[in-house]
């Protein structure tokens, strides 16, 4: 059995490897850019700016998507600890600042390892350090890589009871259908017949406020779209001149999303490896997807994945969601679906 305290400095000293500049990544773009219409995946937004931007985001006025999911965590702590249950390998898609998490740590009974998966490195780096400073007896294990790639978690350095996905903020709603149910389905493959994922989804809710949400006036949503053009250009090679696109996000009713665009405000082109990519004006590159759910849709996607809910908490306004879904359900929990 590990020191503590050995552990922990053997993980901060474990080296965070680079994702931004390999080659799967680097084939990627020129995937997304030879695509009719363009696309660039949500993921690359998460550089070291990319990822203050959003904490900046965060702090609009309209955008009160994390505020409310905060305030869930704050209000049903501890019945969400109580839930997952004692000896947790908690692992943790996307761990951004980490504010979220430490709530949900706190209300863990004896957690015996928390995993956080995160693209940027420096955003990891920063949110294991306040962690560290403020659990020190947490075992900590930062692997810095993509969630929607096959991924190689550590062991727990303690026996665990069952392993949890936590997976906050809707980062779901910005994968399509197909590949938010196949995130799922990985899921339920990684935690296994014991385990579960505990799930932030953003709830419908009035279209005028949610283009309000990703158009804020101060221009930090903005800024942080382009930003995405910036970080590619440094991290893979392209050659984008971010001040020939605007940010565009618009909410489609038929498909229940948000559609985050970049629109090339004039004929240009843009290379990559020796390849060029020609942009008309006005065209749209699609960079992002927000879906919102109701309840019963998020649950029937959970249901063709092999899990289920076992338990949910929102706000009073029925804004955002925190659902707990497993793959069989406790001896406390209803024995068939909620939907």
């Amino acid at each position: 059995m590990h020191d503590t305290k050995d552990h922990e400095m053997a993980t901060i000293r474990q080296p965070l490897a680079p994702t931004d500049d390999s080659d799967w990544t680097r084939s990627e773009v020129v995937a997304g850019l030879s695509s009719s219409p363009k696309r660039l995946p949500s993921k690359f937004f998460y550089d070291a700016r990319g990822s203050e931007l959003f904490e900046r985001i965060c702090e609009q006025p309209e955008y009160d998507l994390t505020r409310t999911e905060l305030d869930i965590m704050r209000q049903h702590g501890p019945a969400i600890g109580w839930a997952l249950g004692e000896r947790v390998r908690l692992v943790e898609f996307g761990s951004g600042s980490g504010a979220k998490t430490r709530l949900l740590l706190r209300n863990v009974p004896a957690p015996a390892a928390y995993i956080p998966v995160e693209i940027s490195a420096s955003a990891l780096q920063e949110s294991v350090a306040l962690l560290r400073n403020e659990m020190p007896a947490l075992a900590v294990m930062p692997l810095v890589a993509d969630f929607t790639q096959p991924l190689t978690l550590p062991a727990a350095p303690t026996p665990s009871r069952r392993t949890v996905v936590y997976f906050p903020g809707s980062t779901l709603g910005n994968f399509d259908q197909p590949e938010a149910l196949a995130i799922l389905r990985n899921i339920r493959a990684e935690v296994g017949h014991r385990g579960g994922a505990l799930i932030g989804i953003d709830l419908k809710k009035d279209v005028a406020e949610l283009e309000a949400a990703y158009n804020d006036k101060a221009g930090v949503t903005a800024a942080f779209t382009l930003n995405m053009l910036t970080h590619l250009n440094r991290s893979v090679g392209t050659d984008f001149d971010e001040r020939q696109f605007r940010h565009h996000a618009r909410y489609d009713a038929g498909n229940s999303r948000i559609e985050t665009n970049l629109v090339s405000l004039a004929n240009q082109v843009v290379t990559l490896a020796g390849s060029t990519f020609h942009f008309t004006a006005g065209e749209s590159m699609l960079v992002e997807y927000s879906h919102k759910y109701t309840l019963e849709e998020f649950g029937q996607m959970a249901l063709r994945s092999g899990l289920r809910i076992a338990n949910y908490w929102t706000d009073a306004g029925k804004r955002f969601a925190v659902v707990f879904i497993t793959a069989n359900p406790g001896p406390t929990e209803p024995s068939t679906p909620l939907w």
